[in-house]
């Protein structure tokens, strides 16, 4: 710690400080206090109020009660510009950056005072290499890595010379090895006297990387602690306010016959700097969860479309469902015949905001739940359907009339999760399952893939959290560039070798495939 902190004066204090929005308090007089040098964790389940309270320490929204103060002085932060004046720099979860321009031209356009390009361009290189984050200041933004994305952001406030640097989730896109790099430039920064506001909902990079956590629950503070003593399971405790589940997997019998299956899945990407699909080849038992990981951004994407339907491929024997060849079948077809599908993105694609949430429930529903009389919706068996979603996976909403885009992002995910399980599929494929979601959220949708299994349905889980992959999966593969890796044991697999996997060690052209093995199912 500097002598400021040893002096008592917090870099910022945050001092009773509520935030409403209709019909919702999201912060209830909420305090706690950054020491200069320290890293800080913010936890708490959805709907905690994290961000809501981030927002206003970098003035996006502004508080109904309450001070912001700044090395002992009330501030009012009116704004993000006048958020930095002062030294608050953020890295959001999700980037905002052009893909079509380079590096040096995004880092300019965020910034307050840029300056002269050359000049720039020297400060960018020396900063980046300082810190760990090597940039080439004129590469294109669509030639990167996430990773090498996320360098951009986290320079770009460096540049600023931040006091306090807020990271909301700036792992869950990163390998390991990139995990361990960003936490040595973190441990960089702090030594020099830089607070960090650390949100996350991986516990162990908490209990691995913070000085001190804040917990918040219903918008209130209701506990600190320091995360070295305590262990992932006693904060999640700590966050949801009871118990945390662990989650039990219980026998299917003897693996059958594959349900779901793909050979040689060759499928060009319909995005300017999408990722081409080349050569993708698996197969899934019935009470098999199949994981599949790797970074944003390597053709998982694609691979959905070409799993669901939405895009056919050019055979109809590359994929096959419980050997039915579904290849050339959309996928209405496909639902039908026993697929379901979670996708990564969840407005627009998995849901539409401005739909009400029965009305969701239709929207994949009916082709397994008879919610359609020809082509009219039988509203009570709507209702029925979306009621036993919100119960079941807990979904904090106002009523089933509400729109999806009225719910948080931790709430809808439960919902379309939950939308498709329900259904009672013979294969579920589910992209990101528990992203954005809080650990108790999060232990109920993995029991709920675990049963899945253990009756019998094939899963498919692709994830960018390696973590979550390892706790649930039977086997596992790693996808890089469009290609998929051959299948390993996940109880065999090292974390070292799929983080290289991740990077992309394996090439262009696939591993030869392993001779299949079973997984040892857990009582």
């Amino acid at each position: 710690m500097t002598a400021e902190a040893n002096a008592g004066v917090p870099r910022l204090e945050v001092r009773g400080v509520t935030k409403r929005f209709p019909g919702v308090l999201a912060n209830d007089h909420v305090n706690f206090a950054v020491d200069p040098g320290e890293v800080h964790a913010l936890l708490g389940e959805n709907g905690a109020g994290k961000s809501t309270l981030v927002k206003m320490i970098y003035g996006v929204l502004h508080p109904d009660e309450g001070r912001l103060l700044w090395n002992g002085e009330a501030m009012d932060i009116t704004d993000p510009h006048a958020a930095r004046a002062l030294g608050i720099g953020m890295v959001f979860q999700h980037f905002s950056l052009f893909e079509a321009m380079t590096v040096l031209e995004n880092i300019a356009l965020g910034m307050d005072e840029p300056g002269d390009m050359a000049s720039l361009s020297r400060r960018v290189v020396e900063v980046s290499q300082a810190y760990g984050l090597p940039l080439d200041p004129d590469r294109n933004v669509y030639t990167l890595s996430v990773g090498e994305r996320q360098r951009i952001e986290i320079v770009r406030c460096l540049l600023q010379n931040p006091k306090l640097l807020i990271m909301d989730e700036p792992t869950s896109v990163l390998t390991p090895q990139e995990v361990e790099r960003l936490f040595e430039t973190l441990r960089k920064l702090s030594a020099e006297g830089v607070s960090i506001l650390y949100i996350s909902h991986k516990l162990d990079e908490i209990k691995a990387l913070c000085d001190r956590a804040t917990i918040l629950r219903g918008g209130r503070v209701v506990g600190e602690c320091d995360p070295s003593v305590e262990t992932a399971k006693s904060m999640a405790q700590m966050m949801i306010g009871e118990e945390l589940k662990s989650v039990t997997r219980r026998s299917a019998g003897t693996h059958g016959e594959a349900r779901l299956a793909v050979e040689g899945l060759t499928m060009p990407s319909e995005e300017i700097h999408g990722i081409d699909l080349k050569n993708v080849s698996f197969s899934v038992k019935a009470g098999e969860v199949f994981g599949i990981a790797g970074v944003a951004g390597n053709g998982q994407n694609e691979l959905l479309l070409g799993l669901s339907g939405e895009r056919l491929a050019h055979h109809d024997t590359i994929v096959r469902i419980d050997g039915e060849p579904v290849g050339r079948r959309d996928a209405g077809a496909r639902r039908r015949l026993g697929i379901c599908v979670v996708p990564e993105e969840r407005n627009g694609h998995g849901a539409v905001p401005g739909m009400s949430l029965v009305e969701n429930g239709v929207l994949s529903g009916h082709h397994r739940m008879d919610l359609l009389s020809n082509v009219f919706i039988r509203f009570g068996a709507a209702a029925r359907f979306a009621s036993e979603i919100v119960e079941a996976f807990d979904v904090r909403t106002p009523g089933i009339a509400a729109s999806a885009g009225s719910l948080s992002g931790g709430n809808l995910q439960k919902f379309i999760v939950g939308r498709e399980i329900l259904q009672k599929p013979k294969v579920l494929i589910v992209s990101q399952p528990t992203w954005g979601v809080d650990a108790g959220a999060a232990a109920t949708i993995h029991q709920a893939l675990a049963d899945l299994a253990a009756e019998g349905v094939a899963v498919v889980v692709v994830s960018q959290d390696l973590d979550e992959l390892l706790a649930i999966s039977d086997r596992l593969a790693v996808i890089n560039v469009g290609v998929l890796s051959s299948a390993m044991v996940t109880k065999e697999a090292s974390v070292e070798e799929i983080g290289l996997l991740m990077g992309g060690v394996h090439g262009l052209e696939p591993a030869p495939e392993r001779a299949p093995e079973e997984a040892a199912n857990v009582a």
